[in-house]
């Protein structure tokens, strides 16, 4: 008896395959065009806009001498480095359900200093009344406050492609991204880093919530639950992480990012619920 084979459809190559290949070794930029051109989700028909959409986007990528394309998180020393440090107050948990950013606030953070700051309110019809309560943020406050694309053309502009930090960093991260793709801005490429995350492999706490380690680490930054005072506590907890990594062994950002990710934690007795709470902004400030 015969048996027809099954034949299984190989998965399409996205730009995630293509980003794991680069943190291995550069790739030459034919070969990357190439790549490009076969994954199934870019924006673009030509491999050279997409390219070019990357680096608009956030994405570190350079040219070395040899036209090869290269992450430069992957050379780049964690001294040298610039951090966008960023969070956000908003009127609901989800821009796709019509709700939006209503305080942005960030520090660009390198090698011990504050090298730039942004802080803005942003223009918005209606605040629930209990996000009042949370964050002392009145639809009067935002009257005269700039419209949701203006602010978020200004901050494309000042995050750069420097890497983006946030606590926690899907909530951040994911808000933004998806706000700049409402508004026609592209979707956020940026190497980035979770405090929670970092915190956990660095800083012996019982609780890894912002208000937690606040605590914790004596920060000394009021206003809670306002963005650019949460991005400073946050600034301070990734620089206590800092002083705690082992230099010798982490030297890149790349290894910095691995770290935070996949490093033992300190405190293996968070219940896995626990971690999922924290993963959430309401949950954890």
């Amino acid at each position: 008896m015969k048996f027809k084979r099954r034949m299984v459809p190989k998965p399409k190559l996205k730009m995630t395959n293509i980003l794991a290949l680069l943190k291995k070794e550069p790739i030459s930029y034919d070969k990357f065009l190439d790549l490009i051109d076969e994954a199934a989700d870019t924006f673009f028909d030509t491999p050279e806009l997409e390219f070019e959409l990357l680096l608009s986007n956030g994405l570190p990528l350079e040219l070395d001498e040899d036209n090869n394309v290269y992450l430069k998180t992957i050379k780049t020393k964690i001294q040298e480095q610039c951090f966008c440090i960023v969070d956000i107050e908003t009127n609901g948990a989800s821009v796709k359900k019509g709700c939006q950013i209503i305080e942005l606030g960030a520090v660009k953070y390198r090698n011990g200093e504050i090298v730039d700051t942004f802080d803005s309110l942003v223009y918005a019809k209606e605040i629930p009344e209990f996000i009042q309560e949370i964050t002392n943020i009145t639809p009067d406050m935002l009257v005269d406050a700039p419209v949701i694309q203006n602010v978020l053309k200004d901050f494309k502009k000042f995050l750069d492609d420097d890497v983006f930090v946030a606590h926690p960093i899907k909530f951040d991260y994911g808000y933004i991204s998806d706000s700049f793709e409402k508004y026609d801005l592209g979707k956020l490429q940026n190497r980035k880093i979770c405090t929670i995350d970092l915190a956990r492999r660095t800083i012996q706490s019982e609780k890894y919530g912002l208000s937690s380690l606040k605590e914790t680490l004596n920060i000394d930054v009021d206003n809670h639950h306002r963005a650019y005072y949460d991005a400073l506590t946050t600034k301070h907890v990734f620089e206590e992480s800092l002083k705690n990594i082992d230099y010798s062994k982490i030297k890149t950002v790349e290894e910095l990012i691995d770290f935070s990710k996949n490093a033992k934690v300190l405190n293996p007795n968070i219940k896995k619920k626990d971690e999922k709470k924290i993963s959430n902004k309401e949950d954890e400030n």
